[in-house]
């Protein structure tokens, strides 16, 4: 075994770490070889956390953006006290593990997000560096800064290659997010080859040109010296990247080579041994003398760090009652939902009869909600002009970083994922908006939230070809149906003001699944029976067929389309058609209501029509392969407003055409195309 007892705990994670890879038979012993001293350093030297309580709020923030490197990671939070046991290492990678293949966001285990897409790991943590950055601006005082902590990053060639890490680097070192720190894996080689054949750029020269601090670390087995350049950046008042050179599987035979990075070393885990001078045969093993030089220090040195941090916050709360009262919710270890304020607003100081967008809709909420949500904070990437959706603040900048206005610029992947580190950091509610067609460049972002079942909020608008002269390019078509095809992902899709409120309401009280408000560029009508509440039950009846004969008919109607459809509802009458209209903002939250309520909404024996700007193939759910779907199913065009409705069918008139038609063809099945 090796004397010093910091060589001997690095080899005690990478043995452990490679073993579990080896026990899966699948798995990248090469990052745990390679970047256990680095792992070493931060968690033993400088990581903030409680592995007692992982959720304490003041913690550091830790992302492995190489999610490859689960082994590593689990090995280190074992090694530190998190609540892993021996077992859920050997049961790497198995169904149902508490240690599956990439992270997945679990606090209470010490993973504090889902990672293993390249780059959204680096560019989620610039999110949670962004809100550590405004809160404490915000909140903390003179010699009572009770948030105050650094989000740290390990990340690989891989995440620098992609374009969403580039975004976010650019953001962080424009707004001067000093306290985030990232340790780059740089090893020279990647999974197909070394990184010379597809990666040549000097790392030095870009981070320097996007205003970060870089440091060097050339010979990564050394830990002192990768500890001395953290407690380095620390110093900075730029974002840093530490490049730590490193050996891929770093003792194993086929070392610096593309062959270690993912897959099991099997019978060459004897070299890697014999290598490291481990003298124990037993697979699993941790020595005594390891647990006691870093598991236990470490619990007592976290539950420490939080004890004071309690006192501290008691004092503040004693001192700053209204400002404690704030983000008391976070401090105390809650998770997600703000439904107690919601309520507390006074909604009719905004409610009209004015015709408007929903987009303006959203910006006339907003506004109220930042008056009553003092942590809202959110932007655009560079469209709060069309969106509407910005906070009522002022600017978030370096020099202002307590503003709430957050200009994201054009980086509409990085804000996204930003959007999620916002949420997962908690004691804010972040947003971000861009106009629906551009959601392609956030569907990853927007599936991870999804995956890690975290409310983050996405607000798009210019929902439709009724965007008009700017043409196909920025109308969206298939964008509702891509967006409603992510698994607990909810997309909400307001008919009106009242609508839009109640989909924020559904929004800012949600805790377990992540919302999209979807809205117009075009003036909409106010309905009269609109609600706020009914949002929450993903579609109701707005428009009650008469009493006086059977049902014909049910209307279905999302969005912009609910007021046409109830015209058309009108005009039916004329041919003792007896139709209702349901609004239908969210198919995700109808979905979840009990069989009783769908039924009552949507009867079994009736026929049913749906009418939607977009891709129809979404809707034979709820039409049935019997039923009529008016969508659209090609691409938009460039022209005014009304020319392309009329063009494309949406209009009451043509609505109303297609429906009579349909009726008198014996309710024949045809998608209008």
């Amino acid at each position: 075994m090796a004397k010093n007892i910091d060589q001997l705990t690095i080899n005690s994670i990478r043995m452990l770490g490679i073993q579990a890879v080896n026990a899966a038979n699948s798995g990248h012993p090469g990052i745990v070889l390679g970047a256990a001293p680095m792992a070493y350093a931060l968690f033993k030297d400088h990581l903030k956390f409680n592995p007692k309580n992982p959720r304490w709020f003041n913690r550091d923030r830790f992302v492995l953006s190489a999610g490859h490197g689960s082994a590593l990671l689990y090995s280190m939070l074992y090694h530190v006290g998190y609540n892993y046991k021996m077992q859920d290492l050997k049961d790497f990678r198995q169904l149902d593990s508490v240690t599956p293949g990439h992270p997945e966001y679990d606090l209470d285990l010490g993973v504090e997000m889902a990672t293993g897409p390249l780059g959204q790991g680096l560019a989620t943590a610039v999110g949670m560096a962004l809100a550590e950055s405004f809160l404490a601006a915000k909140y903390n005082q003179e010699n009572q800064k009770i948030i105050d902590h650094y989000t740290y990053v390990l990340c690989g060639d891989g995440d620098l290659q992609e374009g969403i890490a580039q975004e976010a680097l650019s953001f962080a070192g424009h707004f001067k997010l000093n306290k985030l720190i990232v340790l780059y894996d740089s090893n020279d080689v990647q999974l197909d080859s070394k990184t010379e054949l597809v990666f040549s750029e000097n790392i030095a020269s870009r981070f320097k040109a996007v205003e970060w601090n870089y440091l060097k670390v050339s010979d990564g087995t050394n830990y002192q010296a990768i500890s001395e350049a953290i407690a380095k950046a620390k110093q900075s008042d730029k974002p840093t990247l530490i490049e730590v050179k490193t050996v891929i599987g770093y003792g194993a035979t086929k070392q610096g080579t593309p062959a270690v990075h993912g897959a099991p070393l099997m019978n060459d885990i004897a070299t890697v041994q014999k290598f490291l001078e481990w003298e124990s045969d037993e697979e699993f093993f941790v020595p005594e003398a390891v647990l006691n030089h870093i598991q236990k220090p470490k619990i007592d040195e976290g539950q420490e760090l939080e004890k004071k941090w309690n006192v501290s916050v008691k004092e503040y709360q004693s001192k700053y009652p209204n400002l404690y009262q704030d983000i008391a919710s976070a401090l105390q270890g809650e998770t997600f939902g703000h439904n107690f304020l919601f309520n507390k607003i006074d909604w009719t100081s905004i409610i009209s009869n004015e015709a408007m967008a929903t987009r303006v809709a959203s910006g006339k909420v907003l506004k109220l909600l930042s008056n009553q949500y003092p942590t809202l904070i959110g932007g655009s990437a560079d469209l709060a002009g069309s969106t509407k959706a910005m906070v009522f603040d002022q600017d978030y900048t370096k020099d202002n970083p307590s503003g709430r206005h957050i200009h994201f610029g054009v980086r509409e992947f990085a804000m996204a994922a930003m959007v999620n580190g916002l949420t997962l950091h908690q004691g804010v509610i972040g947003f971000g908006s861009t106009f629906l067609v551009f959601s392609d460049y956030q569907k990853p972002a927007l599936r991870l939230a999804a995956l890690m079942k975290i409310p983050s909020l996405f607000i798009f608008t210019h929902d439709s070809i009724a965007v008009g002269e700017d043409g196909p390019t920025h109308e969206p078509v298939e964008h509702l149906l891509m967006l409603r095809t992510i698994l607990n992902f909810n997309l909400i899709r307001p008919a009106d003001l009242k609508e839009t409120i109640g989909a924020y309401k559904v929004a800012l009280t949600a805790k377990d699944y992540p919302n999209a408000i979807v809205l117009t560029r075009q003036d909409l009508p106010q309905l009269a029976a609109s609600t706020i509440d009914a949002v929450s039950k993903g579609a109701y009846i707005i428009s009650q067929e008469t009493a006086e004969s059977k049902l014909d008919l049910v209307l279905i109607a999302t969005g912009s389309e609910v007021h046409l459809a109830i015209e058309v509802q009108k005009m039916l009458r004329k041919d003792k058609i007896n139709a209702r209209v349901v609004s239908m903002p969210s198919t995700y939250l109808f979905d979840q209501q009990d069989e009783k309520y769908r039924a009552e909404i949507l009867p079994k024996d009736v026929v049913r029509v749906a009418v939607e700007l977009a891709v129809s193939d979404s809707w034979y759910k709820y039409v049935g392969l019997e039923g009529l779907i008016i969508g659209v199913n090609k691409y938009g065009a460039s022209g005014n407003l009304q020319a392309i409705l009329d063009k494309y069918g949406f209009t009451s008139e043509k609505i109303y055409r297609k429906v009579l038609d349909y009726i008198k063809n014996n309710q024949k099945n045809k998608e209008v195309k």
